[in-house]
């Protein structure tokens, strides 16, 4: 279904900015050919839609900067494990069954979920084969999408269906990200995607570097969430994860690390210093047993600290809200009661994601000039009672993704009083059961090729 854009204010609700004075506004938001172009009180144009948010938080949209919408499917059959053991008799089978049509309907239920949640813009890392329809999912559902193929050509227990020679490997990532990268707008944006140091070999790493410097594309892989992977990799390359990325020269503004559990003190500095984002992941880090990244230590060096649910199968909610309200509370015991504060936990949700992802001056605030990516927060349920306060804290404490009523993205209104209106999210939660029994089958037998 295609939604157009239109000029519309949303009127009277309390707008929280998240600009650099984090300032909440009772203020109209009037938005025309895709962007914000007033904050403040608004005379609506001739014409315009005027959308009631009396008793309302406006926000940007929130933004996860880690998600793989190609598990989605996989939702409720993997508990119980630890990260290597969990990619190992699980995910890696269960990605390397995927067909075109399973594979299309995972990221598209997955996409309902994020957008049903307030969740505008990801970050997302696929899987080896037919990455297209994941991308064509995204097209299709409105949500602005930054990913591509996982990247994977080496590693002890992988499936050889996800397995690829690494020239191969590179040369189909290049030739997705050519004919993807600034779709609609630059709505859909490509990055390379490799899974980790256990899985991609030196010279692969070395494609990956020489394919972000000449596309500009950012580059997206997992660092340090098990201390087993750790201790892997140390012997596999010699180093700790940040620090091999940093001596092959991948650090810098282009790369994205999910989890960042295990670092050196050294690594943390290097993330400081050379502008390396990473992705708090606490939900899928508690459920694996991985434990929590120092993520108070790092916003105090300056680290970029952006937000992500990972997947549906070690999570097992893609609800950001279910992440912040972790984000907020988990590191205070160890910590201390005021390690994070609640503003800058929701930060973490949108313009540290925001500039993870490198639209920073795009998208992540909400500031005239910016690209209309808005979510409107029913203030009302009992739950938030009573109102006062401070509106962050009670965003990221009380509100849930229920409370979720309208979201528009690139100023195309895709939801509207709780309905998804791009996808059928309870049809495709309906065919989710028969879609996931024959992925399993298919897993199963491959199991028992040579």
């Amino acid at each position: 279904m295609r939604i157009s854009r239109g000029t519309f204010v949303l009127r009277g609700g309390s707008v929280v900015a998240m600009d650099l004075r984090r300032r909440v506004l009772r203020a109209d938001v009037l938005v025309a050919g895709g962007r914000i172009e007033a904050v403040g009180r608004v005379r609506a144009p001739r014409g315009a839609e005027v959308i009631d948010c009396r008793g309302c938080a406006v926000l940007p949209g929130l933004v996860q900067a880690h998600v793989h919408l190609c598990q989605v499917l996989f939702r409720n059959h993997a508990d119980g494990l630890e990260l290597l053991d969990w990619l190992r008799q699980r995910i890696w089978p269960f990605e390397a069954a995927h067909d075109a049509r399973s594979l299309s309907l995972s990221a598209r239920l997955g996409i309902a979920e994020l957008l049903l949640g307030g969740t505008t813009a990801v970050l997302d890392m696929a899987t080896v084969r037919h990455s297209e329809e994941v991308l064509r999912a995204a097209l299709d559902a409105g949500i602005r999408y930054t990913g591509g193929k996982a990247l994977m050509d080496s590693g002890r227990g992988v499936p050889p269906r996800l397995l690829q020679a690494t020239e191969a490997a590179l040369g189909e990532a290049e030739s997705l990200g050519r004919a993807w990268d600034g779709r609609d707008g630059g709505r859909i944006r490509f990055a390379l995607c490799p899974r980790f140091v256990l899985s991609c070999s030196p010279a692969l790493w070395r494609g990956v570097l020489d394919l972000s410097r000449r596309h500009g594309w950012l580059v997206h892989t997992h660092a340090s969430e098990n201390r087993d992977e750790l201790a892997a990799v140390r012997r596999a390359v010699g180093a700790d994860n940040v620090a091999w990325f940093d001596s092959i020269g991948l650090t810098g503004p282009r790369l994205v690390l999910a989890h960042c559990v295990h670092l050196t003190r050294s690594e943390e500095a290097v993330l400081a210093r050379t502008g390396t984002s990473a992705v708090h992941c606490p939900g899928a880090n508690l459920k694996l047993a991985s434990g929590f990244a120092p993520v108070p230590r790092l916003l105090r060096r300056g680290v970029n600290v952006a937000l992500g649910a990972d997947g549906a199968p070690c999570n097992n909610t893609l609800d950001v809200f279910h992440e912040m309200r972790l984000a907020a509370t988990l590191h205070l015991p160890r910590f201390g009661p005021r390690a994070i504060a609640a503003t800058d936990v929701l930060a973490m949700a949108t313009i540290n994601g925001a500039r993870a992802l490198g639209l920073a001056d795009q998208i992540g605030s909400v500031e005239e000039g910016k690209r209309a990516d808005l979510v409107v927060v029913d203030l009302s349920g009992p739950h938030l009672a009573p109102p006062g306060g401070d509106l962050h804290a009670a965003i990221v404490y009380c509100a849930r993704a229920g409370d979720v009523r309208d979201v528009w993205v690139d100023g195309r209104m895709l939801v509207r009083d709780r309905t998804l209106r791009t996808l059928d999210a309870r049809a495709l939660a309906r065919q989710a059961p028969r879609a996931m029994s024959a992925l399993a089958r298919r897993a199963r037998s491959g199991s028992r090729r040579p």
